[in-house]
């Protein structure tokens, strides 16, 4: 098929609820994707946070492809080895007790606003506000849009479920004053993605665990973008020091395969009784082959300190450009490689002119240019970056 033929078929049979670019990637390799005319893309945006190992990774393909050959999917009602390693290193990792494995972020998300509230109700019934931020975001399903805190993603879809509460990220005595005995849960991103990487004050998440402490709240920290190794440590609340009573996972979790993933701790998980909860696809074989490479190779090849480092260099690096655009740069904020860059116009035309000179990155809020690349790059990758946005910042 022609690009072309492509973008016909695809306009006259899929639902038209993404903003597409007018190319059609065919493959990758390493941090770099190729359109079907044999143009060279440096992979700034990794699949929104997903590609962690990059494109074509020789380790995970050959897990993925030797799984295929075994067993794809699974009923959860069997056991199999690959899904209790995968759940044994994420226990590991994240320093609790259980594991769920679901197929998405949202998914993730769901369920941890299931149980929350499953904890919550054996105290009391009536204990059951859910409280999350404002630019924050969960996902879409109807439980999850309703807990981003983004009015633009709820209009349309009423009446949504009762019991969520919004707050100001960063600002705790907004947060104190919402808080009381029927407060069920706190739910957070470690450092926000989608609403424009918006990173917490040094104090704001130790308060917030003390708030929860004094209420009897569980926290909840959504690490579905900011996990994985991404900012530096596996998960970026660790940077605060602070600990979750749940956490979420996906994106990167498989390098690429659709998985999620929740965990808590003993005490929260009893809440959960047999029937509670389930997934029929979530854990399934391939999937969890591919996270257990992806968990391996980020803790072996120190993929967090990679991340750290290049992060601090690609910020350093998007600060000289602020310096010679003061007028139209306005922020660049984030950790490792989880970075945003506020500009003070909206962002698509400088993302579509990136795309021309062979650059994939993304804007998200509207005016905040995001860059998620794969853990793999290096100084080297981030000096291809600079001279093309260079190029197009001075256009502007």
């Amino acid at each position: 098929m022609t690009d072309e033929e492509i973008y016909a078929e695809d306009e006259a049979h899929y639902l038209p609820v993404f903003a597409r670019y007018k190319i059609v990637l065919d493959h990758g390799d390493g941090p770099y994707v190729y359109d079907t005319q044999g143009k060279k893309y440096l992979d700034y945006l990794g699949g929104i946070a997903v590609n962690v190992l990059g494109h074509n990774y020789p380790a995970l393909v050959k897990a993925i492809s030797e799984q295929a050959g075994k067993m794809i999917h699974c009923s959860n009602l069997y056991y199999t080895e690959v899904q209790a390693k995968a759940a044994e290193k994420l226990s590991k990792l994240s320093k609790m007790d259980k594991v769920f494995f679901a197929n998405s972020g949202a998914e993730a998300n769901e369920g941890a606003i299931k149980l929350a509230r499953k904890y919550a109700h054996l105290a009391d019934k009536d204990k059951s506000q859910i409280i999350t931020a404002v630019h924050s975001f969960h996902g879409r399903t109807i439980a999850t849009l309703t807990a981003t805190g983004q009015p633009k993603y709820h209009e349309g879809f009423g009446p949504l479920p009762n019991g969520f509460s919004y707050v100001d990220y960063n600002d705790i005595d907004q947060l104190e004053k919402m808080m009381s005995d029927k407060t069920c849960a706190v739910m957070l991103e470690a450092i926000q993605g989608e609403g424009g990487i918006h990173v917490p004050d040094e104090k704001y998440l130790q308060q917030v665990r003390k708030l929860c402490d004094k209420y009897n709240a569980l926290l909840i920290f959504d690490e579905i973008q900011c996990g994985m190794g991404r900012t530096g440590t596996f998960f970026a609340y660790e940077q605060f020091g602070v600990k979750a009573d749940i956490v979420t996972l996906a994106k990167g979790l498989a390098g690429g395969v659709p998985i999620g993933a929740f965990m808590t701790s003993n005490k929260v998980a009893v809440a959960f009784k047999l029937g509670d909860h389930g997934s029929t696809f979530g854990g399934n074989p391939l999937a969890c082959a591919a996270a257990n490479v992806v968990l391996d190779t980020i803790k072996d090849d120190n993929l967090m300190g990679n991340a750290k480092n290049v992060g601090n260099y690609l910020m350093g690096e998007l600060n000289k450009l602020r310096e010679k655009y003061p007028a139209l740069i306005k922020e660049v904020r984030g950790r490792g490689l989880m970075v945003g860059m506020e500009i003070n116009k909206p962002g698509r035309e400088i993302v579509d002119a990136c795309l021309n000179y062979g650059m994939i990155i993304n804007c998200t809020a509207g005016n905040v240019l995001r860059f998620v690349p794969p853990l793999i790059i290096n100084k080297h990758h981030v000096d291809e970056l600079i001279p093309v946005l260079d190029r197009v910042l001075a256009a502007q």
